[in-house]
């Protein structure tokens, strides 16, 4: 059914579009095709999405009850692929998509968003089509943001919590699963005239943060004196306990809605250099197919790649910062590029180290 700008409802075709759900393995390689690494993460992922789908299609309320929501708790560094993962499994299984920034809602009477609105927000990507949207996935982004404080006191705020712990209470119906008013104008989300129920019990929710003050990644020791720091194995991402979340501030029932976790690794230079160039989506293709619309043939050679890869490693920033150095690596190509048509550039490591060092590429940049 979709809501129209009259305030009645019309159907949808696409709801009455029923298919088998898709395998597990054909999930995880429909995600291997766009994300890099990761693999424990992916077949967490598409076994959660697996289950959800079987849930989804039970007829009756009471088999939905019988089989839990597997809603996804990720936990990982800065630039590993999070959000990357939820958006391609978004694509993966054609369902409507929303990003929602957890240090944006309050808690229900204080100014900000109330959790309601990322529902709001999912109806505007289905083109406010209700059943769609209740299929959807919703990303929750900085999840580790709304932890408890226990020196509320002191941020005038007195005993209140109204973006950590009060926030984590107003999540828990939307992540277990209830029918809720969610606004249909997200940008006027205060007016409570103009809403429409949507049941949240079908809609996945994948949550992420950083979790910085975890220690996730453990990075290998060196053994004796002067030891080589270049030939150490990779540092490696250890598992997560429940008592470390439950200190780290978060509330035993908002826990309990999230029960599949899954701890992501941090992205070695390999990782990085197949990003560049493995994805049908790589940053690489894309520069490549916009110059030679304009009949430049862009070319990279591995050594300036690895260059790159570096850079990001050193700095751990993972994969977040790969589009901006290569931006401003070909930046003049793209300001020449209609003079230079049927050239051939190729951008080798001299070229790459002289940009980087533009940028700042030193202990300074990152810090």
């Amino acid at each position: 059914m979709r809501w129209d700008t009259r305030g009645s409802m019309k159907a949808s075709p696409r709801v009455a579009e029923r298919r088998e759900p898709l395998t597990p393995r054909q999930i995880f390689n429909y995600l291997d095709r766009y994300v890099v690494g990761q693999e424990r993460a992916k077949r967490t992922v598409a076994i959660a999405a697996y289950n959800h789908l079987k849930r989804c299609g039970q007829p009756t309320a009471a088999g939905k009850r019988l089989i839990k929501k597997s809603n996804v708790l990720l936990l990982g560094p800065t630039g590993s692929g999070k959000t990357h993962i939820a958006r391609t499994l978004a694509r993966c299984l054609d369902v409507p998509f929303t990003v929602a920034d957890a240090t944006e809602y309050t808690e229900a009477g204080y100014y900000g968003k109330d959790v309601e609105v990322m529902i709001g927000e999912l109806l505007h990507q289905s083109d406010q089509d209700v059943e769609r949207a209740q299929r959807g996935i919703v990303f929750i982004d900085e999840i580790d943001k709304i932890a408890r404080r226990s020196q509320g006191a002191r941020t005038g705020a007195g005993a209140r919590d109204i973006g950590g712990e009060g926030v984590q209470q107003g999540m828990l119906k939307l992540l277990e699963g209830r029918e809720i008013f969610a606004p249909l104008n997200v940008t006027q989300h205060w007016n409570k005239h103009d809403f429409v129920v949507v049941d949240t019990q079908d809609i996945l929710f994948i949550a992420a943060g950083t979790f910085s003050d975890l220690n996730l990644v453990e990075a290998p020791r060196a053994v004796g004196f002067g030891a080589d720091l270049e030939g150490r194995p990779a540092a490696a991402t250890r598992r997560v306990t429940e008592k470390e979340l439950l200190d780290y501030g978060f509330l035993a029932e908002f826990l309990g809605r999230l029960p599949v976790r899954v701890e992501l690794e941090p992205l070695s230079e390999d990782d990085l250099f197949m990003i560049m160039t493995g994805p049908p989506d790589a940053v690489v293709r894309e520069y490549q197919a916009l110059l030679k619309i304009d009949g430049v043939d862009l070319r990279f050679d591995e050594e300036g790649l690895r260059a790159i890869a570096g850079d990001c490693l050193r700095h751990r920033t993972g994969a977040r910062s790969l589009r901006t150095i290569v931006e401003e690596i070909c930046h003049d190509v793209m300001f020449e590029a209609p003079e230079r048509k049927g050239e051939t550039v190729t951008i080798d490591a001299a070229t790459v180290a002289s940009h980087l060092a533009r940028l700042g590429g030193g202990s300074e940049r990152g810090a």
